[in-house]
């Protein structure tokens, strides 16, 4: 395949997956609500999905909308200089412990930078940062990420769900697949949403 071709595949791949990533992670949660469960069924842009506390909620999906793909990693696939998003929560220790780590793409190196409150778990934040080193303990690695205006040390804790992206489409929103959705909850209780991470080869989106 001609090279210029693959190239701009990526390159269109990496905003997407960037644009995607900013919706996801938007931190504005009183105006946005964040949706993770498992699709039972497509029909049109009406996506029913069931919550993973049980809750039938119908997502509308907006004119235009995109989707992400979310495929198992691991944590010897981070190095130093790679960009994450980590999710964590403080621990005894005084180093946060990670509750899922995704790997970023390079081309999407910077987008979404900081370190900010995130909904997974209780007192769980969401870091995006560059991994400055990476230390060996019995607990599993210890990263070292730093951003602009900050640092944080966050530990890996054996089993802690890791993943990366990559191209997906509509064809890929089957019957028990995993999604990660953010979009606007209207008063009728319906989210509308212009884009969509869905878990491939059985992946759950641990966003």
């Amino acid at each position: 395949m001609d090279r210029k071709l693959l190239t701009k595949g990526a390159l269109m791949l990496a905003a997407g997956a960037a644009a995607t990533l900013l919706a996801l992670q938007d931190a504005n949660a009183a105006e946005r609500v964040r949706v993770r469960g498992t699709i039972e069924s497509l029909s049109g842009d009406t996506l029913a999905v069931k919550s993973r506390d049980g809750k039938d909620v119908t997502v509308m999906l907006k004119s235009g909308w995109t989707v992400t793909g979310v495929v198992k990693a691991s944590v010897a696939d981070i190095k130093p200089g790679d960009f994450i998003g980590a999710a964590s929560q403080p621990t005894d220790s005084g180093i946060n412990g990670a509750i899922e780590v995704v790997i970023f793409p390079a081309a999407m190196k910077g987008t979404g930078e900081g370190d900010r409150p995130w909904d997974s778990q209780p007192n769980s934040s969401m870091t995006n940062a560059t991994v400055a080193n990476a230390v060996s303990s019995v607990n599993g690695p210890t990263l070292t990420l730093t951003y602009k205006g900050g640092e944080r040390k966050i530990s890996i804790p054996d089993g802690t769900p890791i993943v990366t992206l990559t191209s997906a489409s509509k064809d890929d929103l089957k019957a028990g697949a995993g999604v990660f959705i953010t979009g606007e909850a209207s008063d009728d209780g319906m989210v509308s949403a212009d884009r969509v991470a869905v878990g491939l080869n059985g992946t759950v989106p641990p966003m």
